[in-house]
């Protein structure tokens, strides 16, 4: 097996893959959480949102595009009946920094006033971005705003936002794969994986 036997793992973990894990570009530096152990904790988050959620009328929102394949697996575990819709914004460009500007590309389609709306968010850093937006979905007077993130980068927040449902607290690497990119690339490798410095040191 490409991997060990995964252990399972607790809320707010630090994740290595075992050695073996080989690289399958030679920009990826090394495999820092195995499909195993995502597939583990998507699974933990969809049980506990649907407690939370039961009898609700809870609208999950994607932001796109790393949170795609997150989103599609978190909805297809979850054991309530859910509606989807997404949201699109600019915030990187092509640099590994958060540059600070937010710009919606693409808002939601659905009215969400009186709904319970639930943020779906592949990675949280600088709180920047997500800040915007509660701050600009609040304004619609939707029932309840709340995120749910596959990982998050502590080290990096300059914005305190709270971060409901939480999958991995990761150090501060720039990480691709499961929907994450770097230049519109890695988007579709099956793990999270850390990118070498030197893919992106130009673009600093």
């Amino acid at each position: 097996m490409l991997y060990d036997k995964i252990k399972e793992y607790g809320p707010n973990t630090f994740v290595k893959c075992e050695e073996g894990a080989a690289p399958l570009d030679q920009n990826i530096e090394r495999v820092l959480i195995p499909k195993a152990g995502i597939d583990q904790k998507v699974k933990e988050l969809a049980l506990a949102i649907s407690k939370d959620y039961a009898g609700k009328n809870l609208l999950m929102a994607g932001i796109l595009k790393g949170a795609m394949i997150f989103m599609a697996d978190l909805v297809r575990a979850a054991t309530i009946g859910v509606q989807f819709d997404f949201m699109a914004v600019s915030s990187y460009g092509s640099s590994s920094q958060s540059s600070g500007v937010v710009r919606i590309i693409k808002d939601l389609d659905q009215n969400i006033q009186g709904r319970h709306v639930l943020l779906v968010e592949d990675v949280v850093d600088t709180g920047l971005t997500l800040n915007y937006l509660l701050e600009i979905l609040k304004a619609r007077e939707p029932a309840s705003v709340a995120i749910c993130a596959l990982l998050d980068k502590p080290s990096r927040r300059v914005v305190d936002v709270p971060v409901d449902y939480n999958g991995f607290v990761i150090p501060d690497e720039f990480v691709v794969g499961y929907g994450l990119d770097y230049n519109e690339q890695y988007r579709n490798l099956p793990d999270v994986c850390v990118l070498k410095p030197a893919a992106y040191a130009t673009a600093k």
